[in-house]
């Protein structure tokens, strides 16, 4: 294909400086961010950076963020494009809302938008995806061809779903009619609230996998708010059932023995180590498999909530960044990678081999340790002595106006904000407006700027 030659911009100012050779494929991406109504600044995108993050997503913008703001802190300020992000998308989500959108209390368009719009015009944003990692020589290769090199390299490229390891599963989100849909997609989100509405009676089906995934509380989430909206809705001869791959209701036992009574309590079936590998959208039918015995069971819905197996991106998979199975990994104390050799490497998130939940809240508390241990190996050659406890929450709803707020750290040991004025295993309205309002709003004017530090506040905590 023959080369043209476009201009490429950082946001914000008037362009001013030399174009650079790009391939038709990443015209296409920059007309796309253009076309989000930035202008072009004084600066053109180089191909080399101090601080390159790959990845747009929550723990991205944060840490990009929080690193421009800690050097210019330090009275070491850097200057415009040192940091870029890369990242193909055209769009960001607060994924947390979308279970909000499932229980039809918000419409999607409240937790979308167009990346570049969030990008600030000190930071790059190259709007391509990484096709190689090559750590040895400090460079990336991107889906247009070009190579990229870098001082250091935050990883923090989220994770991939795999709906096609359930037989059946994406032809029956594709269906309007298969009773079936996940919130963990932007575009099926508002599928589970339709299907909710109009299930008049029959069994309701909710299930989740063995194994990491994002939230690992949101499959029984949006149990408990359907489980809530049928009983007002005097549909209280629903039956729902939880089908889960996992043997306990919560991996923390606090929570988990206060949901599994719950669940009793309101007389929601449990189905333990049961794992869906297959739906008949045709017939209504899910298979799961039993994983002490192997056995096959098969179960009849009205309506089936399904959570896909997760697992890292294939970009990362066979890598010398990545472990055996594809995450990144890092020191699970300072961020940086664990091989000597790649010092200049550190991840977050849930691209990343870190033994914690994978959610929103952890970024907020691993964006700070990361930032000081990168500003430190940029200055000294060494991280700092901060280390990251693990620590991570999941606000898991309950039904309309009440959540149980779980918050833990390493080794599955709660760590809790408000243990001084709530038991944080019971539920109530309080904790559900933080995660219905305050949170939402704390996400999208503070996190995404860098200038959230989770129980911390607005206060960047002390770190040495």
């Amino acid at each position: 294909m023959r080369a043209r030659y476009v201009p490429v911009f950082l946001h914000g100012g008037s362009y001013t400086t030399p174009t650079i050779m790009l391939n038709q494929s990443l015209l296409r991406n920059v007309r796309r961010v253009l076309s989000n109504g930035r202008s072009a600044s004084t600066t053109s995108i180089s191909q080399k950076y101090k601080v390159l993050v790959v990845g747009g997503g929550s723990g991205g913008l944060t840490v990009a963020q929080q690193i421009y703001n800690r050097f210019e802190a330090a009275g070491k300020p850097l200057n415009p494009g040192d940091i870029a992000i890369v990242d193909g998308a055209e769009n960001h989500y607060y994924q947390p809302g979308w279970t909000l959108v499932g229980s039809g209390i918000n419409p999607k368009s409240d937790f979308t938008r167009p990346l570049a719009s969030l990008v600030p015009k000190h930071i790059a944003l190259i709007p391509e995806n990484v096709k190689a990692f090559s750590p040895t020589s400090s460079s990336i290769t991107t889906t247009a061809g070009r190579d990229i090199t870098y001082d250091t390299l935050v990883v923090a490229a989220g994770l991939q779903i795999n709906y096609d390891a359930i037989k059946g599963l994406p032809a029956a989100l594709a269906d309007a009619n298969s009773g079936v849909s996940t919130i963990y997609s932007s575009q099926t989100c508002d599928k589970v609230w339709t299907d909710i509405e109009n299930l008049k009676s029959g069994n309701a089906v909710f299930t989740q996998p063995s194994g990491i995934i994002k939230c690992a509380g949101a499959p029984q989430k949006i149990m408990w708010m359907a489980w809530d909206r049928f009983c007002r809705t005097g549909r209280n001869d629903t039956k729902v059932d939880f089908y889960t791959g996992m043997p306990t209701m919560f991996s923390v036992k606090k929570y988990s023995d206060a949901l599994n009574a719950l669940r009793e309590q309101r007389g929601v079936g449990g189905h333990f180590a049961h794992e869906l590998i297959s739906i008949d959208a045709a017939n209504k039918r899910a298979t799961f498999k039993k994983s002490d015995d192997g056995v096959h069971v098969k179960v009849d819905y009205s309506f089936l909530h399904a959570t896909p197996p997760m697992g890292p991106l294939n970009v990362f998979k066979g890598t010398e960044i990545a472990d055996a199975a594809g995450w990144v990994t890092v020191d699970k104390g300072t961020l940086q990678h664990v091989k000597p050799e790649f010092g200049n490497i550190f991840a977050l998130g849930d691209c990343s081999s870190l033994p914690t939940s994978k959610t929103a809240a952890a970024i907020t508390a691993q964006a700070p340790i990361l930032t000081e241990n990168l500003y430190s190996f940029i200055n000294t050659g060494k991280v700092a002595s901060t280390k990251y406890d693990g620590y991570t929450s999941c606000p898991l709803l309950t039904g309309y106006g009440e959540l149980m707020l779980a918050e833990f750290k390493y080794d599955l040991l709660p760590k809790e904000s408000f243990s001084n004025i709530f038991d944080q295993s019971r539920s109530n309205r309080f904790f559900y407006h933080l995660k219905k309002d305050v949170f939402p709003y704390v996400y999208w004017n503070y996190m995404v700027n860098g200038r959230w530090f989770g129980t911390n506040g607005l206060k960047r905590p002390e770190l040495s």
